[in-house]
């Protein structure tokens, strides 16, 4: 398992690399530039103005020069300076990420633990009326548009009944754990709805695949109790195609959390990512876009670390 793990970290640099250059060369083809924020209605203004302002970014320089010039500081930990706030990009990465990261944590546990046993419950009592109206309800939530979703929980919890703040992290003089979670509440929901939908639905597609299997029914064969066939051999087993979808949509959650962030007025990454590309913030968007890159790739890792877990029968040279 050493070895594999090494040897997948190792095939992470060019990965890497390569989606770098990408991104890099995708936003620098994006219409405008950061001078089009201060040349918005402005009729008149010095062509030697735009030129200086070009050249103090760097952004004379031809975009091969551009793109080895960021890299290069990457490599040495620099992640380069922020054009709006002239504030380095690490430090505003490092600001906001723990906010990120908390609701990501607490959206994907409260998913995982609903989704996992409702998935497992409609497998078990397939075609039942708790069933029908779970696949019907996992349908709008993967139907329903998100940011419609966040609005009308807004207008419905904070506006008319007032139980819940309307956005933020949390009261100014006031900073409580109770309080904090009253602001984690809605944008968790939020953001964890759609997974719900997903995951359950993928559980009971696989554990419908598993009970139906020999070893399952060897089990039962053996005097074994339903429950004890159920927790010990058949969820296990059905859990190893799930893990892989949330593992993935761990790194959706990081890009979800961008809407959520944003209606919510959360102080993470979503949020500072929306303002970085309303004002073509190329070295802050460069360094959210890659850290967002790098955890698509480290999720991939941990779901077959996790399969090793799960099965028995899958060893890694």
């Amino acid at each position: 398992m050493g070895r594999y793990v090494r040897r997948r970290l190792i095939q992470m640099v060019p990965l890497l690399f390569g989606i770098s250059l990408l991104i890099f060369l995708i936003i620098q083809a994006a219409p405008g530039g950061p001078e089009a924020i201060f040349l918005e209605n402005r009729l008149f203004i010095d062509p030697s103005v735009i030129d200086a302002f070009r050249q103090r970014l760097g952004l004379d320089q031809p975009v091969p020069v551009q793109y080895v010039r960021w890299i290069t500081a990457v490599l040495s930990g620099d992640f380069g300076i922020s054009f709006t706030t002239g504030r380095p990009v690490g430090d505003m990465i490092s600001e906001r990420l723990p906010a990120t990261l908390e609701l990501m944590s607490v959206s994907f546990v409260f998913a995982a633990v609903v989704a996992i046993p409702l998935g497992v419950y409609s497998a078990v009592r397939q075609y039942s009326l708790f069933d029908f109206s779970a696949t019907t309800a996992s349908f709008l939530g993967i139907a329903m548009p998100v940011f419609w979703f966040a609005l009308i929980l807004q207008l419905l919890f904070s506006v008319q009944l007032g139980w819940l703040p309307t956005s933020g992290r949390d009261t100014i003089g006031d900073g409580s754990v109770p309080d904090q979670l009253k602001h984690l509440i809605l944008p968790a929901f939020v953001l964890s709805l759609r997974h719900i939908a997903a995951w359950s639905r993928y559980m009971r597609s696989s554990l419908l695949d598993v009970i139906r299997a020999d070893f399952i029914r060897t089990a039962r064969a053996k005097g074994l109790r339903e429950r004890v066939v159920l927790s010990r051999h058949a969820v296990k087993n059905a859990l190893i195609p799930v893990v892989s979808i949330m593992a993935l949509d761990l790194a959706g959650l990081f890009s979800g959390a961008v809407i959520a962030e944003t209606i919510f007025a959360w102080p993470g990454i979503g949020r500072l990512f929306v303002q970085a590309m309303f004002s073509r913030d190329y070295p802050l968007l460069m360094g959210i876009l890659m850290m967002g890159s790098f955890l698509v790739v480290f999720f991939n890792l941990m779901a077959d670390i996790a399969y090793g877990w799960l099965d028995p029968r899958i060893s890694y040279k």
